[in-house]
C-alpha cells in the first residue's frame, strides 16, 4: 500500500514546477494522468542536449509514474474529455498564463462547478493576485527578480544563478505541500479549493533569515562566495590537492577544530574566541586558515576533523556524488526499464516512509502513450476515439517521433 492510493491527479502542467509536483504525488502512489499537446507534448520534451537515445533528460528526470494522454484543449471535444477527467479527479495541476484556461472554460470557478470536492492548484511566476499577474515566469527570471542571485555567487563578480533550477524545484514541493494540506482539509469538509503556488512566493519564502536580517538591519546582504554573514569559518577552502567545506558552526565545534588541527593560538586570541568576533574580524582570520590549510592534503584535512566531530568534507561532482556509496545506500539513484532507454538512471525518492514508502511503479511515458488506456476507461468506444484520432483531437497511441531539435 502507498499512502496516495486511489487519489487521482489531473496534470495540466508542463516544463519542471508542475510536472515535479505531480511526480513526487505519483511517487506516494497517486495516479496522475498527464495531458499533453498532441504531435509535441510538454515542451521539455525538445528541452536538449542533453538526450539520451532521442528522448530528453529534462523530461526523463521529472515525470515518472504518470500516464501520458494528448488532447487539443483549443477543441471542444478535447474540452469534454478534459471534464470527464476533472470530474473523477481528486486533484488538477496547471501552470498556463493567468485567465488562460479560464477563456478555455478549464479554470477553477467553472471546474469546481463539476466536482466541487476539486483541489485546484495554479502554478504560475508571480501568483494569480497582483500587478505582475500576468507576467511570464522562467526559473532563472525569478532567481534575479526573487534576490537569489544578489546573494550568490562572489563579491567583484556578476551575480550567478544556483548551478539547478532551484526557484522551479521548490515550488513543486511548496505545490505539492498545499495540495497534501487540502486533500487533508478535504476530508473534514467534503469541498475542494483552489491552490494558489508561485514561483516568486517560493523564492521569498526560501530567503528566509536573509530577509528578516534586512529588516532588523536595514541592510541587505550581499554575496559572499561561499561564506556564511554570519558564521565563521564557514566556507569553501582550498587543501593541497582540492577544495573542501568547512563548516564550524558553533563556538564548541571552534574549539575542537583548533586543537585537532594544532591551532592553538588562534583558539586563544582574542579577535577569534567568539563567533561575533569571528564575524567581526573575518578578513583578518580566513586568510590565516587558508594559508593553513592550502598545505595539507584534502584527506589529512577530514580525518583530523572528523575524528573530533566537526563538519568537513569535499566538494562534489555530479559524477562523484551520484556514484558515492552513501548515495547508494540510501537508494537515491534509480535504475529504470525504459523501452527507448537502456540503462535509463533517475534521481531517487527523497522522502523514506517506513510503512508507505514510495516506489517506482512507471517509467516516464512516451507522448500519448496511454491515450486510448484512458479513453476506455473514461468510456469511450474504439469506434469514438478513432474519430477522435482522425480529427486531430488526440494524437497517435505513442508519439515517438516528435522533434528533439
Amino acid at each position: 500500500m502507498q499512502a496516495l492510493d486511489g487519489i487521482k491527479v489531473l496534470d495540466l502542467s508542463r516544463t519542471l514546477a508542475g510536472p515535479y509536483s505531480s511526480m513526487l504525488l505519483g511517487d506516494m502512489g497517486a495516479d496522475i494522468v498527464k495531458v499533453e499537446q498532441p504531435g509535441k507534448g510538454d515542451e521539455s520534451r525538445q528541452f536538449t542536449p542533453p538526450a539520451w537515445n532521442g528522448e530528453s533528460c529534462y523530461f526523463l528526470s521529472s515525470n515518472r509514474n504518470k500516464r501520458s494522454i494528448t488532447i487539443d484543449l483549443k477543441t471542444d471535444e478535447g474540452r469534454e474529455i478534459v471534464y470527464k477527467l476533472a470530474k473523477e479527479a481528486d486533484v488538477l495541476i496547471e501552470n498556463f498564463r493567468t485567465g488562460a484556461l479560464d477563456k478555455l472554460g478549464l479554470g477553477y470557478e467553472q471546474l469546481k462547478e463539476l466536482n466541487p470536492r476539486l483541489i485546484y492548484c495554479s502554478i504560475s511566476g508571480f501568483g494569480r493576485t497582483g500587478p505582475e499577474k500576468n507576467r511570464a515566469g522562467y526559473d532563472l527570471l525569478l532567481q534575479g527578480y526573487g534576490g537569489l542571485m544578489s546573494i550568490t555567487g562572489e563579491a567583484d563578480r556578476t551575480p550567478a544563478k544556483a548551478g539547478m533550477s532551484i526557484v522551479d524545484l521548490t515550488t513543486g514541493m511548496y505545490a505539492v505541500y498545499g495540495i497534501l494540506t487540502a486533500l487533508i482539509a478535504r476530508d473534514k469538509t467534503e469541498k475542494g479549493q483552489f491552490i494558489d503556488v508561485s514561483l516568486l512566493d517560493g523564492q521569498i519564502s526560501l530567503l528566509n533569515h536573509m530577509a528578516t536580517g534586512y529588516f532588523a538591519t536595514g541592510k541587505p546582504a550581499g554575496r559572499m562566495g561561499s561564506a556564511h554573514p554570519t558564521l565563521v569559518p564557514y566556507q569553501a577552502f582550498s587543501a593541497k590537492d582540492t577544495d573542501i567545506i568547512l563548516a564550524v558552526a558553533n563556538n564548541g565545534l571552534w574549539e575542537k577544530c583548533c586543537r585537532a588541527m594544532g591551532w592553538e593560538n588562534l583558539l586563544e586570541d582574542s579577535r577569534f574566541v567568539t563567533n561575533d568576533a569571528r564575524v567581526s574580524n573575518r578578513a583578518i582570520l580566513i586568510p590565516m586558515i587558508s594559508e593553513r590549510l592550502a598545505k595539507l592534503e584534502s584527506e589529512e584535512i577530514f580525518d583530523t576533523l572528523d575524528a573530533v566531530g566537526v563538519p568537513c568534507g569535499p566538494i562534489h561532482t555530479i559524477d562523484q556524488v551520484v556514484n558515492h556509496p552513501q548515495v547508494k545506500a540510501r537508494e537515491m539513484i534509480l535504475e529504470v526499464e525504459h523501452p527507448t532507454v537502456p540503462n535509463l538512471k533517475i534521481p531517487g525518492f527523497p522522502v523514506k516512509l517506513s510503512d508507505t514508502p514510495a516506489s517506482l511503479q512507471k517509467y516516464p511515458p512516451l507522448l500519448g502513450e496511454h491515450t486510448e488506456e484512458i479513453l476506455d476507461q473514461l468510456g469511450f468506444s474504439p469506434e469514438q476515439i478513432e474519430e477522435l484520432k482522425i480529427k486531430r483531437i488526440i494524437g497517435d497511441p505513442v508519439q515517438k517521433n516528435y522533434s528533439l531539435s
